[in-house]
């Protein structure tokens, strides 16, 4: 979905007691972690689209759990100029989750090239590089889901998560070369 010009907003205000903080805080972290945008002090705005539904149900299950209160509005821009704005500040939020994510991709890399430099090959590192890649892919996903209107940085994204992936499969190769060779097997794998 790439047009501004028809997308409706939902708009979310939220009230929730000063304190105690947590109940605040979790429903803040929710709405982050959907890629809702804020925009003024218990206000939130998401593309009124599918991929935003379950994250914005579960901000509403924790304001209920608070006894706090929360009202969705469906809005449009008055405007083109105001439809194209929000769009555009939208579009910036997801670009920065990208820029992130880029970020972590390099370390990533770095990571698997000083494994490979110390010539740590063994099961055990070989599993957490695995469960490594495993999280970028799901942030990957859930990421391109919410970034409705395709920022720069997503193809960039998606070239260094296919990079990230060709490292991985590397460094599996040398961890099974390593632990079949004769003087591999420093793991206390018999095989």
């Amino acid at each position: 979905m790439n047009s501004e010009s028809s997308v409706s907003w939902r708009i979310i205000l939220i009230k929730i007691a000063a304190e105690p903080t947590r109940h605040r805080v979790a429903v803040w972290r929710e709405l982050r972690k959907v890629g809702a945008l804020s925009i003024g002090q218990g206000t939130w705005a998401v593309p009124n689209v599918p991929a935003f539904a379950a994250g914005v149900d579960r901000a509403k299950e924790l304001v209920d759990r608070a006894s706090g209160e929360i009202v969705f509005l469906n809005a449009t821009g008055a405007s083109e100029e105001d439809n194209s704005r929000f769009a555009a500040m939208f579009t910036a939020a997801r670009e920065e989750d990208w820029t992130e994510f880029l970020s972590d991709c390099a370390k990533y890399e770095a990571e698997l090239d000083k494994e490979i430099r110390i010539q740590k090959f063994t099961l055990a590192e070989l599993e957490e590089e695995e469960q490594s890649l495993d999280r970028l892919r799901r942030w990957h996903r859930d990421l391109k889901a919410r970034d409705v209107f395709g920022a720069r940085n997503a193809e960039s994204a998606t070239a260094a998560l296919q990079h990230c992936t060709v490292r991985f499969e590397d460094y599996s190769e040398r961890v099974i070369n390593a632990l079949h060779s004769p003087e591999g097997n420093d793991d206390g794998d018999p095989t």
